[in-house]
């Protein structure tokens, strides 16, 4: 697809949505094409989704798993334009309408749009291949500023299924996402999830695996919003011009088996 590409931002209003609109506008292979924020929203430059979905080659969207779905929805609608999510915390009505909307248009899902987050979730696999289930515990530990209101992380919860798929199992079956009482020894292959939220945290992940004796541990740190909104452009990047189907960023990264 020919340069500049035309982005239009959804939640534009929101952290993301700025981080977004600031990001763009400084990369010239891109063309903020338009902003757009809930129904009834006022601000500068501000129109309506159907507007902006006519102006646009692929739509960033960081907002809500609901206002996900249905903007997944209209755009399919319209036969385009292609999408990029970054919202997390879906149900499986939510993931359905998605998983509809990607057999007409190119869509690109992903629990962290970091390239490094990627790039660890990769690793995260490698390792839980290599080390056994029977004798090598698992513990994913994320912490979020204090706004976040999902929980486990799409990113903590990308991170489990890399686990599970580099132990053969499946998540829903070994994932264990909370402790509390007398709850006795940790069950074998058992997948942990411990979760943090307060202050002004951009994000925090990290992965351990916990051998008799000794313990590694994979992490991740983010400094600020940027990091994300530099993934989501290359995988706005990537989506353009792509055949329908849900994409996630190990396809843009090319780590996809």
């Amino acid at each position: 697809m020919p340069l500049p590409l035309k982005i239009a931002v959804a939640g534009a209003l929101g952290r993301m949505g700025r981080q977004m609109t600031e990001t763009i506008e400084a990369d010239p292979r891109l063309d903020l094409a338009a902003r757009f924020h809930r129904p009834g929203s006022a601000g500068e430059g501000l129109v309506e989704r159907d507007e902006a979905l006519a102006l646009a080659d692929v739509v960033i969207d960081f907002t809500t798993p609901a206002a996900s779905a249905e903007l997944a929805r209209a755009c399919a609608e319209r036969g385009g334009p292609a999408l990029v999510i970054g919202s997390t915390g879906f149900d499986a009505a939510e993931l359905k309408t998605i998983a509809d909307a990607a057999r007409k248009i190119a869509i690109v899902r992903s629990g962290s749009y970091s390239l490094g987050l990627n790039l660890l979730t990769g690793l995260v696999e490698q390792a839980a291949r290599a080390l056994g289930g029977d004798d090598c515990d698992i513990e994913i530990f994320e912490a979020h500023h204090r706004f976040k209101v999902d929980a486990p992380s799409g990113t903590a919860l990308m991170l489990g299924e890399a686990t599970a798929r580099g132990r053969g199992v499946g998540l829903d079956d070994a994932a264990k996402r909370a402790r509390g009482g007398v709850t006795g020894p940790r069950a074998a292959g058992e997948i942990g999830f411990a979760v943090l939220r307060g202050g002004s945290i951009v994000g925090e992940h990290s992965v351990s695996f916990l051998a008799e004796g000794e313990r590694l541990t994979l992490s991740h740190a983010a400094g600020d919003r940027s990091m994300f909104a530099r993934g989501a452009i290359a995988a706005a990047l990537w989506v353009a011009g792509r055949r329908p189907g849900e994409y996630d960023m190990r396809d843009v990264l090319g780590l996809a088996a």
